[in-house]
């Protein structure tokens, strides 16, 4: 049973606690319907700050089991990250796109000051440190291993097998909205590449963290805020 090892557990279990924090978030949402406070209309405003805090310990606590190293193809990670932010913002920024304007506001506790500054570093940090490491532990670090044998520890980091791209590649894709899909697969495939070619868990976490980080400086520069 998947989840029953230590080393399962530190590979998967913060990712399926950052999914559980999300529903947690739609049933606070449909809370709102009744109330109408904004601590259920506007949940994620609060909810995901604790995710974000959560995740992280979750994730020092179990630091020892996991290893992201070596530290190498930092510039191989970079270029990937930049190429999937390209994909990602093509259609908007170059293609005619409808705009996606509707999303997290970074504005919501108020359009300047502490308030908008702690919302917007509060985003920005599950954004590109939370969600590059959840996920990345997850997808590369464990499932790409998993499909190629049970026993994922056994199969060296960068193990290549095209069942495994494969399933990666596109469940990656269902994380995301089906307005997503096609950035989403070519992301995965590009995050599957870095794995392969540097043999580290870390530059795909760096790759992911380039990506989003770019992201949120277009989104606060463009006010394309589906993009959250």
């Amino acid at each position: 049973m998947i989840g029953t090892t230590p080393h399962e557990r530190a590979y998967i279990g913060p990712f399926f606690l950052f999914l559980a924090f999300l529903l947690f978030t739609e049933l606070v949402g449909k809370l709102g319907a009744f109330s109408g406070h904004w601590a259920f209309t506007g949940a994620k405003y609060w909810v995901f700050p604790v995710q974000s805090v959560v995740c992280l310990v979750v994730l020092w606590r179990w630091r020892g089991l996991v290893t992201l190293g070596p530290w190498r193809g930092m510039a191989i990670a970079t270029l990937a990250g930049a190429l999937s932010l390209v994909i990602w913002i093509a259609p908007q920024a170059w293609l005619g796109a409808e705009p996606r304007l509707n999303g997290f506001d970074p504005a919501f506790f108020g359009e300047n000051g502490a308030p908008y500054w702690m919302n917007v570093l509060a985003r920005m940090l599950r954004m590109v440190i939370v969600v590059p490491l959840v996920e990345e532990l997850f997808w590369r670090g464990f499932l790409l291993r998993f499909f190629i044998k049970d026993e994922f520890q056994s199969v060296p980091f960068g193990a290549f097998a095209w069942k495994s791209f494969g399933i990666v590649s596109v469940a990656f894709c269902f994380e995301h909205q089906m307005a997503d899909w096609g950035g989403a697969l070519l992301t995965s495939v590009l995050y599957n590449v870095v794995a392969y070619r540097t043999r580290s868990l870390a530059a795909c976490v760096v790759a992911h963290a380039v990506t989003n980080l770019g992201l949120g400086i277009y989104i606060l520069r463009t006010g394309q805020l589906g993009f959250w």
